[in-house]
């Protein structure tokens, strides 16, 4: 059965209902032809508004899984692609006008951090193009030493002054937005969303997918029926028409879309059995779509079948945190989630003591381990945190999650008389917190190792001996004078110190993978621009941890 048939026969909503209940549309369209007309004359009005404000562009998103369910362009046909539009030429008419305050702040300009908070200079993008800035942080990788993730979520947040050619378009902004959602940062990406008074079609876009995968699709849709001129797809529009009670509208702009090819069929035949999932009762389940779109992920939870999202992108995760998710599903959300630092510790191990463990293997074990370290503590007895400590610091290995757990865990170790090996693993671990200075200024090194950890966690490693050809690149990064990136050197001599610092950001990720030189030269920069305790815990990461690809 074809979605148009289906609509044929598809019952009214009740307002405010997830089920669609009551009379026939057919029915309610053959009795209301003069209605169905002008419906369809505002369908294609709306189409032809928002399909020419697009027209010119392409989407602009890092991700390729963005805003599918909202762009009109380049979204691929099938699979749910769902969208068809093609851009309409705006005949005589005079080509869009952006409007924008001669004293209001450019998007390139907002943030939410100011640089009393921080640590950056105003003026850190200098003379840098946006267009060159934009391009190295979509380039920037998410998986990278902690410190340098959170380096990375500062730059994005920091409300800094704009590129000298900065204009009303924020093509620095939407670079920024979109590193945030690859970083699975919704709420921060929303927050700094929040500050444009007037959304573009383009921000809009980001908006409505982030608000969809954290929850937020009521809104969202509120947001968009009040705004036609930034009204994404017939998809969009046609969910949030249901979400607001207004099924017939819902019913027909699908009818419309679908009859002029605007709409693809596996998406007509999923919003068809999502505005009457009765309709479809004994019918096959629909294929599982490889790339979904936030609004298909949305729509196949709706129906009934909702997708894994540990096999997609990071920023999916975020739906998995949601009251009404499974407690193993919000605990590996929240694992991937604390791996680039979008969580804090305190809200994943919330999870971990939730509840007792349910099963055996994979995330049960952490579980239990977490909860016997939790036990052990609150006992104060240091013959049972000894064992419970390095089985737990095992697990959390496992899956990248030392530095979390070592703020979550490093001054309650502190306070215990612990010995031997569990003494030597609760200093290794307090050096990976944020007190890292101050458990290296109380601890009496044991060998050289030690003595070279805690010189580093110091800032001073004169004299010290590194361990090995690692260590050896971090300590001429702190004692060498001259940088060893000459492009770090002339973008400090330009005054360009936020590429400098991107560029420092992706040498000592790639320098973790095995080329040293490139972590001398992105730890020298870092410093050079005063960023010392994050040159500090990244040296103190690499030595720490295994990051090396």
């Amino acid at each position: 059965m074809s979605a148009i048939e289906a609509l044929r026969t598809i019952r009214r909503a009740s307002p405010g209902a997830g089920l669609l209940k009551g009379r026939c549309a057919a029915g309610y369209l053959r009795r209301n032809a003069a209605r169905q007309r002008s419906w369809l004359a505002f369908c294609a009005a709306v189409f032809m508004c928002t399909a020419c404000a697009a027209s010119a562009r392409q989407p602009l998103s890092a991700i390729d899984w963005l805003s599918q369910s909202v762009s009109r362009q380049g979204a691929s046909g099938g699979a749910y692609g769902g969208v068809n539009e093609p851009p309409i030429s705006s005949g005589a008419l005079p080509g869009r006008i952006t409007v924008t305050s001669i004293d209001g702040p450019l998007m390139d300009a907002l943030g939410l951090l100011p640089s009393s908070r921080s640590g950056l200079p105003y003026h850190l993008w200098g003379s840098a193009s946006s267009i060159e800035l934009a391009r190295e942080i979509k380039a920037e990788m998410v998986e990278t030493l902690p410190s340098i993730q959170a380096l990375l979520q500062t730059l994005l947040l920091a409300e800094l002054a704009p590129p000298v050619d900065a204009t009303g378009r924020g093509e620095l902004f939407l670079a920024r937005i979109d590193k945030l959602l690859d970083l699975g940062a919704l709420d921060q990406a929303l927050a700094l969303m929040e500050l444009v008074e007037q959304p573009q079609a383009e921000v809009f876009r980001r908006w409505f997918d982030a608000a969809l995968l954290i929850g937020q699709e009521d809104r969202a849709c509120t947001r968009m029926l009040a705004t036609p001129e930034i009204a994404p797809t017939f998809p969009a529009r046609i969910f949030c028409l249901a979400r607001s009670g207004d099924w017939n509208a819902a019913a027909l702009s699908l009818r419309t879309g679908e009859a002029l090819g605007y709409i693809e069929a596996d998406m007509a035949e999923l919003l068809a059995r999502f505005l009457d999932p009765e309709l479809f009762e004994g019918e096959p389940d629909l294929p599982l779509p490889a790339r979904p779109s936030p609004l298909v992920f949305r729509l196949m939870e709706a129906i009934g079948q909702p997708l894994q999202t540990t096999t997609l992108p990071l920023a999916f995760a975020q739906a998995d945190l949601r009251s009404n998710a499974g407690w193993k599903a919000r605990i590996e959300a929240g694992e991937r989630l604390a791996r680039t630092g979008v969580i804090g510790e305190n809200q994943l191990f919330g999870l971990y003591t939730e509840r007792k463990a349910a099963a055996s293997g994979g995330v049960w074990e952490r579980v239990k381990a977490v909860q016997e370290l939790e036990k052990a503590l609150a006992a104060g007895d240091p013959g049972q945190v000894a064992p419970a400590i390095q089985a737990a610091w095992q697990m959390m290995t496992a899956v990248e999650l030392e530095v979390p757990f070592a703020n979550r865990y490093a001054s309650s170790l502190d306070d215990l008389p612990l010995q031997g090996p569990a003494a030597d693993l609760s200093f290794r671990i307090g050096l990976l917190s944020d007190a890292y200075e101050d458990v290296a200024e109380t601890r009496r090194a044991l060998d050289s190792d030690e003595d070279f950890l805690i010189g580093v966690a110091r800032g001073r490693i004169i004299g010290q001996t590194p361990p090995d050809q690692l260590g050896l690149a971090i300590k001429l990064a702190f004692t060498g004078g001259t940088l060893q990136s000459p492009e770090a050197a002339r973008f400090l001599d330009q005054g360009r110190i936020g590429e400098a610092v991107l560029l420092a950001i992706h040498d000592i990720t790639e320098g973790a993978r095995g080329d040293l030189r490139r972590v001398t030269g992105g730890l020298q920069t870092l410093r050079r621009v005063g960023l010392e305790t994050t040159a500090r815990r990244a040296a103190l990461e690499l030595l720490l941890l295994e990051r090396r690809g």
